[in-house]
C-alpha cells in the first residue's frame, strides 16, 4: 500500500476533525504559546488508545481508561504546563470536569471527551484557566488551527510535532494525522509522551485497538532516552466513519 506525504499536514487534515487552541497561563512564561488545546470530530468516531504502564499514572489516566471502554469518543482536550499527576482525588474531579465542561459545550453525551496533561508534576491543575481555554476554543474550532494544537502540546520540546499522509483503499482516499510530544522521560513501555492520531477512514473499535497496538509496539515501545517512565503517557486514536475499508 503506498502512502503519500501531506506537506504541511496534521490531525485536522482528514475529513471531518477540527482544533483550536490558546494561551490561559496554565504555566507562568514569557511566551504567551497556547497551553490549552481540542481535537474535535464533527460525526461519531470511533477511538482507540494506549497509557502509561507506570503503576503511579496521572488523574487524566484514570479518568480516559474509564472513557475508553465505552469504545467512541468524540473530542480530546489536552493541557500543558501542568501533568495533573500526584493530585489525588481532587486530580481526578478536576479532569472530570474538564470533560463534563468540553461535553456540555460541544453538546455530546457523557464520556465522549478524552483529558490529556503534560508538564508539571506535584502541582494542582489550575482547573478554571483550564475551564476558561476550553470555553474559549470550542466557538472558534477550526479546520486551520491543527497546528496551534501541535504548539499548545508542547512542553520541553524544541521543535512542533505533526504530520499526515494519504492513501488509496477500496473505498476512496482517505487520510491520517497526528500531532504528538515528548522529548525527555522517555522509556517503553511506552515512550514518555502524547500522541493523538486522527482518521477519516471508517474502520471498528476492535480494529482499530489492534492496529494500535501493533503499530506502537513496533515504534513508543522500543524507544528509550532516560530510562524513565512518565506518569501521562498516552497515545489515542480517532476514526470518524467517512471512507469504508
Amino acid at each position: 500500500m503506498a502512502y503519500k506525504l501531506i506537506e504541511g499536514g496534521g490531525v485536522t487534515t482528514p475529513q471531518g476533525f477540527l482544533a483550536g487552541a490558546c494561551y490561559v497561563g496554565v504555566k507562568s512564561r514569557k511566551s504567551e504559546k497556547p497551553d490549552v488545546a481540542i481535537i474535535y470530530s464533527e460525526q461519531p468516531a470511533s477511538c482507540a488508545a494506549m497509557f502509561t504502564t507506570n503503576k503511579f499514572c496521572a488523574a487524566p489516566v484514570i479518568l480516559d481508561r474509564e472513557i475508553l471502554k465505552k469504545g467512541k469518543a468524540r473530542a480530546v482536550v489536552i493541557n500543558s504546563g501542568n501533568a495533573n499527576a500526584a493530585t489525588g482525588t481532587q486530580g481526578i474531579e478536576d479532569a472530570k470536569r474538564v470533560e463534563t465542561e468540553a461535553e456540555k459545550l460541544l453538546n455530546l453525551g457523557e464520556d465522549e471527551v478524552f483529558v490529556c496533561s503534560t508538564g508539571v508534576i506535584g502541582q494542582k491543575l489550575p482547573v478554571e484557566k483550564v475551564l476558561d481555554g476550553v470555553r474559549r476554543i470550542v466557538p472558534e474550532l477550526s479546520k486551520d488551527k491543527g497546528t496551534d494544537a501541535a504548539w499548545a502540546i508542547m512542553t520541553t520540546d524544541t521543535v512542533r510535532k505533526e504530520v499526515a499522509y494519504e492513501m488509496e483503499l477500496s473505498g476512496g482516499t482517505v487520510r491520517i494525522g497526528a500531532m504528538a510530544k515528548g522529548s525527555g522521560m522517555i522509556h517503553p513501555n511506552m515512550g514518555t509522551m502524547l500522541c493523538f492520531l486522527t482518521t477519516d477512514c471508517a474502520i471498528s473499535s476492535e480494529m482499530i485497538k489492534s492496529a494500535l497496538l501493533e503499530t506502537v509496539q513496533a515504534s513508543f515501545n522500543r524507544i528509550s532516552v532516560d530510562g524513565d517512565t512518565s506518569t501521562n503517557d498516552t497515545c489515542c486514536v480517532l476514526a470518524l466513519s467517512l471512507i469504508h475499508i
